[in-house]
Parts: structure tokens; C-alpha cells; sequence
């Protein structure tokens, strides 16, 4: 393949691919960013914990349909071409994300609200189990076979630059409602939550303009006009043992480890800071905002090196690290957010169990009585602690842009073009989605579960990455070969 011809337009394509691919990624992890807030708006009040274990699990819901989203939209995509494909996944998700901020809350309507969601987040899943595998392809199909990594990569950063979207849209949105900053906060909480998922219409419409324009991968085009697309990608994919064995070593030598890595890098810390650390709502976002500001890049810096060194070396070397640093970054992070003990500058009451502490350094944080119980919550960190925190999270996001970085050009480089789109989504799908996207709901209900143990949620991602790390280290290939070609 003549590179110069491949890279001709390599930039417009991956503009038009990433912007869709990033609304898809804000609409989808909007959820996750409020599940706090969504827990109170659609689940009874009486219980907290099991209001928010019931929205982290609806959350993950949306990831365990994302497999059956990469069959379907997989085999269309196999079938009739890229573009129309993650075409229709942009306007299933944008649709569904914008309906899930006009359903009634729980006081309105009762069960019907959270059914009426878990339905939506449904649409949800299925759409991005279509999305990623036709624009990771359809970038890939462009890009020259010796710097696919490289290529590629700019679409990964497009799921983690959602997530900052989304956080940074929900920041704005708490804050601009009210020019009395707890009259914003309360106003967000009741009904503000609902403009994030409204917004999001504007950035679709805006998308599906750009992607309109787009023209189908000249790899498809070349094997439709030969007459060479499958009849049924489905089979060819799944019923052909060669193939099959290679989807099965796509997802348990690299997308299963990828995913935990990925989910506990983002969501479970996010999780951890409020719910365990008990870190107040706008730090807990904003921590993890400059940690993903700052570790992005390297999802290039690993793209582009796995060109040189080889997809399974950078990501095993992810995984690997991650097994060995999550238990001592998480505890450094319950030290960061301990309480210190200096003396006590200001109290103020807040109602008759609880009061707000102001220390010496500048630590803050409410003090609540409950059943003669007295316990700290809703802290705000001092500039040391909270740069800590930010650079602990940090290295949870740059083992992520380890492992994810490259995985794009892998999972493509391992199947034929005319079952491509089948083959890549549904190892990605079930190893992001399902093994990833339930992690944030395990680790949670584990730490509930077991409270004497406030790290034991880290053992399902470190199990499950160790597992893949083993299967990848013996069966997989570190082979680059940039003369492979369609």
C-alpha cells in the first residue's frame, strides 16, 4: 500500500470519526458522572446505599448490552459499510441520552422512572457496542499498516476526552444556575442534573452534519466492488475455528484486562474519592479532571510506540503494573484524604447532628452524629492533599492510556476486512463492557459488603487483569508486520 496515497485526507478522517466518537462517549458516561444525583432523583430515598448500588448497576447495564450492539451493528457494518453504520449508532445514542434527561423522578411517577431509564441506558449500550468498532475501522482502514498504532490512538482518547466533557459540562451546569453558590448546588441536584443529557442533542446534530460528509473506507469500497464483502459476517466470524480462536484470545489476552484497567482508572477512583474518601463533589471531579487533562497525551506516546515495540508488549506492561500499584495508589489515596490531626480553627453548626469544621491548613469538612456514631463527610482537601490525590490518579489514567492506546490497531490487525467490524467489536464489547463496565458496581458492592476492608474492591480488577495478563503473555503475538495489508 502506497503511504502517501493512505495518509491523503488521514487527518479530516480521524476529525470526523473522533467527533462523533466523543459524543458518544459524553452521552454514555453522563450517568456514571451523576450517579450520586441519579440515585436520588429515580430510586426511594430511604435507603442511599442501595440507591446508589441500584444506579451503579443500571449504569452497568448499559455495558453488558454493548456485546449484542457490536453482533448487530457488526454484521450491518460488515454488510452495508462503516459509515451508515456508526452513523445510525450516533443517532440511537444521542436520542436516548437526550429522553433520559426529560424522564420524570421517582416522586412523579414511581417505579416507571427507573425502568423508563434502565430502557434508555439499554439503547445506550447497544448504540456504542455499533460505535467504536466502525470508527476504530474506519480510521484504521485509512491509516498505512506501519503506523496504525499511531493513527488509531487519536481515536482512544476520544472515550477518556468524553468522560473530561462530561465532568467539565456538570461542573459548569451545578455552578451557573444560581449566583448563591448553595442555592446552584440545590437547584442542580433537583432538576439542573437534566441539561447535561439535554445539551448533548446540540453536539449529535453537530456530529451527524460532520459524519454526513464522510466517504466509506477504500478498503470496504475495494472489497465491495470485487463482490468479496461476506454474506454472513456472523458466521464467518464466530463459526470458522480459526477466527473464533482468534476472537477468543482477542478478549482474554487483551480486552478483559484492558477493560478493569480502564474502569478503575476513570470510574472506580472517581467512586472511591466520594463514597470511600468521602471527598466533596467538585473536588472529586476536578481531581480526576487534571489527572485526565494531564495523562491524555500518552495515548498517542503509546499508540504511536506500538508501531515500533509491538501492541502486546505496551499493554501487558499496562496490565502488569496495574496488578502490582492499585492496592499501595489506593491506600496512599485513603492517607491523602485522612483528617489531619491539627487543631480545630472554627465550627459552625449546620442542624442539630451535624456541623462544619474548618482546620488550621485549610482542611474542611462536615462532622455528623448518627446513632451516637460520629463520623467525617463531604471533606474539601487542603492544596497538598488534593495535588496528591491528583497525581495518584494520574497514574491510574497513564496505565489506562497504556493499555488502551494501542488496542485499537491490535484488535483490527488481527481480522480480515470483510468480517472486521464483526470480529473486533464483540471481544472489545465484552471485555470493555462487560468485565470493565462492572467494575465500578463489584468493587463498590464489595466495599459495602465488607467494610472492614476499604481497598477489597481492588481485588476483581487485579484478579481479572492478572488473568489476562497470563493468557496474553502466552498466547499472544508481539509481531508487528507493516507489510500486512488488505
Amino acid at each position: 500500500m502506497n503511504q502517501t496515497i493512505s495518509t491523503r485526507g488521514i487527518w479530516r478522517v480521524i476529525g470526523a470519526s473522533s467527533a462523533g466518537t466523543l459524543i458518544e462517549w459524553y452521552d454514555f458516561y453522563i450517568f456514571g458522572s451523576l450517579a450520586t444525583v441519579i440515585a436520588n432523583q429515580f430510586f426511594p430515598k430511604t435507603n442511599p446505599t442501595a440507591a446508589l448500588l441500584s444506579t451503579l448497576a443500571t449504569f452497568a447495564a448499559g455495558f453488558i448490552v454493548r456485546p449484542f450492539g457490536a453482533l448487530v451493528f457488526g454484521r450491518l457494518g460488515d454488510l452495508m459499510g462503516r459509515k451508515n453504520t456508526f452513523l445510525l449508532t450516533l443517532v440511537l445514542m444521542g436520542g436516548s441520552t437526550f429522553a433520559i434527561g426529560l424522564v420524570p423522578g421517582y416522586e412523579q411517577i414511581g417505579f416507571a422512572a427507573p425502568l423508563l431509564v434502565l430502557l434508555l441506558r439499554l439503547v445506550q449500550g447497544l448504540a456504542l457496542g455499533g460505535e467504536y468498532g466502525g470508527a476504530a475501522t474506519y480510521v484504521a482502514e485509512h491509516a498505512p499498516p506501519n503506523r496504525r498504532g499511531y493513527f488509531t490512538s487519536w481515536i482512544q482518547t476520544t472515550a477518556t476526552l468524553g468522560l473530561f466533557l462530561s465532568l467539565g459540562v456538570i461542573l459548569i451546569t451545578r455552578h451557573a444556575l444560581d449566583s448563591n453558590a448553595e442555592a446552584s448546588i440545590k437547584k442542580f441536584n433537583d432538576w439542573g442534573w437534566r441539561i447535561p443529557f439535554l445539551v448533548s442533542i446540540l453536539l449529535v446534530i453537530v456530529s451527524i452534519y460532520i459524519r454526513m460528509k464522510m466517504e466509506e473506507s477504500p478498503l470496504f469500497k475495494k472489497l465491495k466492488a470485487s463482490g468479496n464483502t461476506s454474506k454472513n459476517p456472523l458466521k464467518e466470524s464466530f463459526g470458522h475455528k480459526a477466527n473464533l480462536k482468534m476472537v477468543l484470545l482477542a478478549l482474554f489476552g487483551a480486552a478483559m484486562g484492558q477493560g478493569v484497567v480502564w474502569y478503575t482508572g476513570q470510574f472506580y477512583a472517581q467512586s472511591f474519592m466520594e463514597n470511600v474518601c468521602k471527598i466533596n463533589f467538585d473536588q472529586s471531579r476536578t481531581i480526576l479532571i487534571w489527572a485526565i487533562l494531564f495523562a491524555t497525551p500518552f495515548f498517542i506516546v503509546f499508540g504511536a510506540l506500538s508501531d515500533r515495540l509491538g501492541r502486546k508488549r505496551i499493554m501487558l506492561a499496562g496490565m502488569l503494573l496495574a496488578i502490582c500499584l492499585y492496592r499501595p495508589v489506593y491506600r496512599q489515596m485513603l492517607h491523602s484524604a485522612d483528617i489531619p490531626a491539627v487543631a480545630q480553627v472554627s465550627s459552625t453548626a449546620i442542624d442539630s447532628s451535624s456541623r462544619q469544621i474548618l482546620l488550621q491548613n485549610g482542611f474542611q469538612y462536615t462532622e455528623k452524629t448518627s446513632a451516637g456514631n460520629t463520623i467525617a463527610l463531604d471533606k474539601k482537601l487542603e492544596s497538598g492533599s488534593y495535588w496528591s490525590l491528583v497525581g495518584l490518579v494520574f497514574i491510574q489514567v497513564l496505565l489506562v492510556t497504556m493499555v488502551y492506546g494501542p488496542i485499537a490497531a491490535f484488535l483490527v490487525e488481527l481480522f480480515p476486512t470483510r468480517i472486521r467490524y464483526t470480529s473486533m467489536s464483540l471481544p472489545y464489547h465484552i471485555g470493555n463492557g462487560v468485565f470493565g463496565g462492572l467494575t465500578p458496581f463489584i468493587a463498590t458492592l464489595l466495599t459495602t459488603t465488607y467494610t472492614n476492608d476499604k481497598l477489597i474492591g481492588l481485588w476483581y480488577p487485579i484478579v481479572v487483569a492478572g488473568f489476562c495478563f497470563v493468557i496474553g503473555l502466552l498466547y499472544l503475538s508481539n509481531r508487528i508486520d507493516p507489510d500486512v495489508t488488505d
